[in-house]
């Protein structure tokens, strides 16, 4: 039988990232639903007032208890990315959070509730067996779906600067993930050459046959300048028989979930951008209602929390208490900005703007802990009520420094498709940038946001956006 006759065979248990996620989900829920049913259970033994099961269930168990597991599910999101959730360490932290938010949530409902009109033990024990269960679940997961056998086995195609950045991310994520056999040019000197620890082990002419000798799942095509006919023909080949054909820039937009901007052509913008950016009528209009709604939330937040905030700042550096700023919105339309101010009045005396720094000395004591838990941008929810901001979108910047930047960075510009956002993708992700080096990583994420913008992906980074709060990642 030929190499190619076994191309034809199935690739075996080769996850890509949306099945793990699926696993995932699947996982997650059928442990969320076992501790209801567990939490119903130990709850019914300590009632005395039933005298069976299903009469406990019939009598005191609220319709509500029931959509505990949706609820556990939505505080899980933080390690729903495929990345975060291969980690020990992430997944520890994450189960974590969503417990300590269940609990504290429940609390403040609880208090505000009439005097026994809610549950105690019921609610407490679904929060212990959904976090225990979760957590042996995730570590089983990263036990047995990382392995091998899981794993897609990569082929590299082009060994030049972008198939060399590519191996240098790849060699920077653990744990790995997938399986990287080597890579393939038709440059006969670079024929058995290492890049990286990897091996480039053939050419075109070679590559059914590595493909079938190495059960090779996919190809990576990493080749930035012109493909000859025959690599082209040697790759739709290879396709015909089940390997799954990927490019460069969409590897790491999977990898790192952000835009490979250092490796795109100029054209980029008109050709994928604005092509893929496009959204339905129906999605901007809800986007906005959702705007309207959080608006009107957080200002009302606002006004309860102003007293002691005001007081807080007064007695800390004086007035003013608000500090506005000049901020480049959606087609680069310039608006003010609102804030509670972190910094002392003469932070810019000299008239330079000046990106903020780790421990900055121009911001306050109390200014340090406003923009550590982010509440110093309660007043920006006015911005996102009158439409110059969204709740999700890229950060908004400075004219000044938008203009430095721009010059300096590829497809900067290209963020003012959208209107700014109070957070985004790059902050759930990132955080704050000081540097070219680190603004160009967050232009990578702004950019895969415009890309791939939906109401999943802003839901899923506004209930991100907690876990940057209770994580003190604000500067």
């Amino acid at each position: 039988m030929s190499q190619l006759g076994n191309l034809n065979k199935p690739l075996g248990w080769r996850l890509k990232s949306g099945e793990r996620w699926l696993i995932l989900f699947m996982g997650d829920l059928s442990c969320a639903v076992l501790s209801v049913i567990i939490a119903i259970y130990l709850w019914a033994q300590q009632d005395y007032l039933v005298s069976n099961w299903f009469d406990f269930i019939n009598e005191r168990i609220p319709f509500w208890f029931f959509l505990l597991p949706l609820l556990w599910l939505i505080f899980l999101t933080e390690i729903y990315d495929i990345r975060r959730a291969s980690r020990k360490s992430e997944t520890l932290k994450g189960v974590g959070i969503a417990a300590i938010t269940s609990l504290s949530l429940y609390l403040l409902v609880f208090f505000l509730s009439d005097y026994k009109s809610l549950p105690r033990s019921g609610v407490l024990i679904f929060i212990i067996a959904s976090a225990l269960l979760t957590l042996g679940w995730r570590f089983l997961y990263i036990q047995i779906f990382t392995a091998p056998l899981f794993m897609r086995r990569v082929l590299i195609v082009g060994s030049g600067i972008t198939g060399k950045a590519l191996i240098q991310i790849y060699n920077e994520i653990w744990p790995r993930p997938f399986n990287l056999i080597g890579l393939i040019d038709d440059d006969p000197q670079k024929k058995d050459t290492l890049i990286d620890g990897f091996k480039v082990i053939g050419d075109c002419s070679q590559m059914m046959e590595i493909i079938g000798k190495e059960k090779i799942t996919d190809l990576v095509f990493s080749i930035s300048g012109k493909m000859s006919g025959d690599m082209l023909r040697e790759m739709i080949a290879a396709g015909e028989t089940g390997v799954e054909i990927t490019t460069m820039p969409i590897i790491y937009e999977e990898l790192l979930g952000r835009v490979p901007i250092a490796w795109l052509q100029s054209d980029w913008v008109l050709r994928y951008l604005v092509d893929q950016m496009h959204v339905g009528g129906i999605y901007e209009i809800v986007k906005r209602l959702m705007d309207i709604a959080g608006g009107l939330i957080g200002i009302i937040f606002m006004v309860v929390a102003f007293p002691l905030i005001a007081f807080a700042i007064l007695v800390d550096s004086g007035f003013p208490i608000f500090y506005s700023q000049a901020r480049v919105g959606k087609n680069g339309h310039n608006y003010r900005m609102y804030k509670f101010r972190t910094m002392f009045t003469d932070a810019e005396k000299d008239g330079k703007p000046k990106v903020t720094m780790e421990h900055d000395q121009r911001i306050t004591r109390v200014g340090w802990l406003l923009r550590k838990t982010h509440i110093d941008e309660l007043p920006q929810f006015f911005n996102v009520l009158i439409g110059d901001m969204s709740l999700v979108g890229p950060r908004a910047e400075r004219p000044e420094l938008m203009d430095e930047l721009q010059r300096v960075i590829p497809f900067y510009r290209a963020r003012l498709m959208v209107r700014p956002g109070l957070t985004g993708w790059a902050q759930v992700n990132f955080g704050y940038a000081s540097n070219t080096q680190t603004n160009a990583i967050k232009t990578e994420y702004d950019l895969y946001y415009i890309k791939h913008r939906n109401l999943m992906l802003d839901l899923t980074i506004l209930l991100r956006t907690p876990g940057t709060v209770i994580g003190f990642r604000g500067q």
